[in-house]
């Protein structure tokens, strides 16, 4: 972080105090993350208040923690001895995201400062819900719509939460991660009825496993040759 990031985080810090908390970020971008019921307020005040001026939203981004830390294999960085790329099933990251599975980033832009900031808020209910910020951040209006039609997470005081991207009549959130990779339904032109249809998807669900390739002297030019003088 540079001089102007810490002077950030020293004024976000005095302004909210245990309202926010600050979180690593593998981005090297200033991070908070802070309680649904706070939301509203704190995003009132960096907008408003002098010596944080955040007066656009560059982003609104849903995200399913369902299995975090959980993975069997490392996808940031990989090894070639096998499998030492394997990770903790049961992580610290999996156990802090137990009982939290939906959350919504926020992305904040000051102009005037030039300046960004993210903000991170779980979803605590079931369905998953927050209060919608489009009254303080007009941008808000598609980001919530889209987190809404990928996520499934409700905006309570939304003026048109609908639908963005998905066909009409899509049935559940593609971007959860127990939803089916292949989808729940195909769409194709029927000649005959002369107009697209949707029928169950044809395509079996697969799980791929990485493969793990060890060098074999049997493949090696000289142990070849050394079995042919043999």
């Amino acid at each position: 972080m540079n001089l102007a990031a810490d002077k950030l985080a020293g004024s976000v810090e005095s302004r909210f105090g245990d309202a926010v908390k600050r979180v690593p970020s593998t981005v090297e971008q200033l991070t908070y993350e802070l309680t649904a019921t706070k939301l509203q307020d704190v995003c009132h005040a960096l907008r408003d208040e002098e010596p944080f001026r955040f007066e656009q939203l560059m982003d609104v981004c849903g995200v399913d923690y369902l299995g975090y830390g959980e993975n069997e294999w490392r996808t940031r960085s990989a090894t070639v001895t096998g499998f030492s790329r394997g990770v903790d099933r049961h992580s610290p990251q999996a156990d802090e995201h137990a009982q939290r599975r939906f959350a919504v980033v926020y992305h904040l832009l000051s102009i005037c400062h030039n300046q960004r900031l993210r903000l991170r808020v779980f979803c605590a209910d079931e369905p998953p819900m927050l209060d919608s910020v489009t009254a303080i951040w007009a941008s808000a209006n598609w980001f919530e719509r889209e987190a809404f039609d990928l996520y499934g997470i409700l905006f309570s005081g939304h003026p048109d939460l609908r639908r963005i991207l998905t066909d009409y009549g899509f049935i559940g959130n593609p971007f959860r991660k127990d939803f089916p990779l292949s989808g729940n339904v195909e769409v194709r032109y029927d000649p005959e009825k002369q107009r697209v249809i949707y029928e169950p998807v044809s395509i079996e669900p697969r799980v791929l496993v990485p493969r793990v390739i060890r060098e074999d002297p049997r493949y090696q030019e000289a142990f070849k040759e050394a079995s042919k003088n043999a």
